[in-house]
């Protein structure tokens, strides 16, 4: 009996061990995304994401971007803006999940535009605000405000979700098509890392 209440308190013990340690890695910093090499990284209270900067990506000065972005990255070439990440945060009211954001961030895509796919995506972060979705789309240029020349075919990816403190957010990469390739683009959903 001694010998069985013995294996039983040690057994126990290593459960007990065994919770305190998923409990500690559970809820100590949670783990951030891989960025790829030669890519910068563009850091919002929300959200952080990477932008190929190795491909003439630069980050914007916070006084020449839009009010409504948290952070932008742009590519341009002879005065052309031929690609952008960018990042929105609380960028609209009444939202509380990943589907919500990612209706309220669809709803921006604009007129005319295509969309390719819609799916569930697990990004990096924390974990209660992991869960988020991803558009695939295409549209045409307009050539309006330093964009391609009307008519050039653009290829896109929104990844829309609520951080940790259930504020939206809404990243988007735009760039000529085929300027950026499948891996690229799945490597800017990779770089995702939630707050």
């Amino acid at each position: 009996m001694t010998l069985t209440l013995t294996k039983s308190r040690a057994l126990g013990a290593v459960c007990a061990a065994a919770l305190g340690l998923t409990f500690l890695t559970g809820c100590g910093g949670a783990a951030g995304a891989s960025v790829p090499d030669g890519w910068g990284t563009l850091d919002t209270p929300s959200v952080s994401v990477g932008y190929p900067e190795d491909q003439g990506y630069a980050e914007q000065p916070a006084a020449e971007r839009g009010e409504a972005n948290a952070a932008v990255a742009l590519r341009e070439e002879g005065g052309v803006r031929t690609g952008m990440v960018s990042v929105q945060l609380d960028f609209a009211t009444g939202v509380h999940d990943a589907g919500e954001a990612a209706a309220a961030a669809g709803a921006g895509i604009g007129l005319g535009a295509t969309r390719k796919a819609t799916r569930d995506v697990r990004l990096a972060g924390e974990e209660s605000a992991r869960g988020a979705r991803r558009i695939d789309y295409e549209f045409t240029s307009t050539g309006e405000g330093r964009t391609p020349a009307k008519g050039t075919r653009m290829t896109g990816v929104v990844v829309a979700g609520v951080d940790s403190k259930d504020v939206p957010f809404a990243i988007r990469v735009n760039a000529v098509k085929g300027a950026l390739s499948p891996s690229d683009l799945d490597a800017f959903v990779g770089s995702v890392t939630v707050k």
